[in-house]
């Protein structure tokens, strides 16, 4: 896994998303103006011996593709890493840099898509080429048991990944994977779905209860 989290910053398959990232990076936004950004595709991070994985969309242009590790140093992430706290499996409920001492316990995060995307859409041929990436850590991950889906995107990437038969995407959904592993589906935690209500703390929360008890991960504070 080491390896691969090395080799995924490298990659330059997407010149539109690497232009992008790397202009993101070159013109900074004033509130960050002292960071060295990362503006390279951003690899998984966490737990190696994860019985659940988490999959989003894509790094920010002023999260991830700044701080270096998935769902750093955004509102996005800032919600994620508050309910996994909650559930026991994140020592603390922020994420603000790479080096700020979160750890996470039965937990790897992945994402569909490596690099930033302008507009936060990346094209299908974009996400297809990131496939890889995603079908290797779902490989590397040998205790994994669970996998929660962030969004239709990431629900997708997660079927493309396993050569899983299409299924509809619905928040708390259930789905078999082949490996005899499951998918359980998810609301992005995107400010455009907390602000709005459409995904409040309390559902994210009955997602990863859900999902510890499929994965029987036990509650752990760190």
């Amino acid at each position: 896994m080491a390896d691969l989290e090395a080799l995924i910053p490298t990659c330059g398959a997407c010149s539109r998303l690497r232009r992008y990232c790397h202009e993101v990076a070159a013109n900074k936004v004033k509130r960050y103006a002292d960071w060295d950004y990362h503006g390279r595709p951003v690899p998984g991070f966490g737990d190696p011996q994860a019985r659940l994985l988490i999959v989003g969309l894509a790094p920010a242009a002023h999260g991830a593709n700044r701080t270096g590790r998935l769902f750093t140093g955004d509102r996005s992430g800032d919600f994620l890493f508050a309910a996994l706290h909650r559930a026991g499996l994140a020592s603390q409920a922020e994420s603000t840099a790479s080096d700020d001492g979160l750890r996470l316990h039965g937990v790897y995060i992945s994402v569909a898509g490596r690099c930033a995307p302008p507009a936060n859409r990346p094209t299908p041929t974009e996400l297809d080429r990131c496939v890889a990436f995603l079908r290797q850590e779902l490989a590397l991950l040998r205790e994994l048991r669970v996998v929660v889906a962030l969004g239709g995107l990431a629900h997708a990437a997660v079927l493309a990944a396993t050569g899983s038969a299409r299924c509809v995407f619905a928040h708390g959904g259930e789905h078999p994977l082949p490996s005899g592993r499951v998918l359980i589906d998810c609301y992005h935690v995107s400010q455009q779905n907390t602000f709005t209500g459409r995904l409040t703390a309390a559902m994210l929360d009955a997602v990863l209860k859900r999902a510890s008890e499929i994965a029987e991960l036990p509650r752990t504070l760190l």
